[in-house]
């Protein structure tokens, strides 16, 4: 039943406001700290505008030069660079793959062992989950850097960079989806005296499979774009020629690469939504493994220890 405010009259909220004070009013206790929080806040904020130098002049003057350089990328052209560009973008594209690729494989065993219902020895798990938490809390820009004074300049940095951050991300993410598995099928796989790596085989695999297949493809995507950038400082790819072509001040080239990044970058996005999208989908109507169901004979068949 809902009551409207019309329908409540004076006595009531008086009623109400004696017996549940703490919904009408705050405690000065309460109130200091959202004041102080809010003070804080404000001094945090107040610094930043002054050690970053945020003037209205310097925005206005920025602003105008910004409306300079948009205009000499018009219109587009790529010169006589136009299949030097295009390899270079499939270049791109190809190093985001690869280390989407790589980091996949190696997230999926990292999953499991990440996960407290695989792996329940908190002694061992909580070293794998922090190694996690070091790889992705490593942007790829910087382990590109990294790779390239390690490998030499090129894609091959670029791949490196990409999955070493993947591996942290998606073994993550594996980890989680793992552990909010459905109970039943796993018990359904172990009622009929399935061992340990059977139950990963038919009790959780089937129900985590679409689940990782759409994180890979989703880090893919976003990789397709990352992988734009990490060319700039030597990791291959159409980054490089567009940070060359900005140091040269050749506008109408950058702007054609630009173009070419985002029609190409929203073409994957388009495809990767889709895959991703049918993957979850048969995910949600793949029917799970009871405990009744486990005691028919093709699933008891299945799950039976050789």
């Amino acid at each position: 039943m809902r009551l409207s405010a019309a329908s409540i009259g004076s006595a009531q909220i008086a009623s109400l406001r004696d017996r549940f004070p703490r919904a009408f009013s705050r405690t000065p206790r309460e109130r200091a700290t959202i004041a102080l929080t809010l003070f804080a806040l404000l001094i945090f904020v107040s610094f930043c505008l002054i050690r970053f130098e945020v003037t209205p002049a310097r925005i206005l003057n920025g602003l105008d030069r910004f409306a300079k350089i948009a205009g000499a990328l018009f219109p587009p052209t790529p010169e006589d660079a136009f299949w030097d560009l295009i390899k270079a973008m499939l270049e791109s594209v190809g190093m985001a793959f690869l280390g989407t690729l790589i980091a996949s494989l190696i997230a999926v065993p990292l999953g499991f062992l990440g996960a407290k219902n695989v792996l329940p020895i908190r002694l061992l798990r909580f070293p794998i989950r922090r190694s996690f938490d070091f790889l992705r809390g490593v942007d790829a820009l910087v382990w590109a850097l990294v790779y390239v004074r390690a490998v030499g300049l090129g894609p091959l940095a670029g791949v490196l960079a990409i999955a070493t951050t993947d591996i942290g991300i998606l073994s993550k993410l594996f980890a989680e989806a793992i552990e909010n598995v459905e109970r039943k099928q796993v018990e359904g796989v172990q009622a009929t005296g399935g061992n340990p790596v059977q139950t990963v085989r038919f009790g959780i695999i089937p129900q985590v499979l679409p689940i990782m297949l759409s994180n890979a493809l989703y880090m893919f995507e976003s990789n397709s774009r990352s992988a734009t950038i990490l060319g700039i400082v030597g990791a291959g790819g159409i980054g490089f020629h567009l940070s060359d072509r900005i140091r040269a001040h050749r506008w109408e080239e950058v702007g054609f690469i630009i173009i070419m990044i985002i029609v190409v970058v929203a073409l994957i996005d388009f495809v990767s939504h889709i895959l991703r999208s049918r993957l979850i989908k048969a995910g949600v109507n793949r029917p799970f493994i009871t405990t009744n169901d486990a005691t028919t004979p093709s699933v008891a068949a299945a799950a039976k220890p050789s």
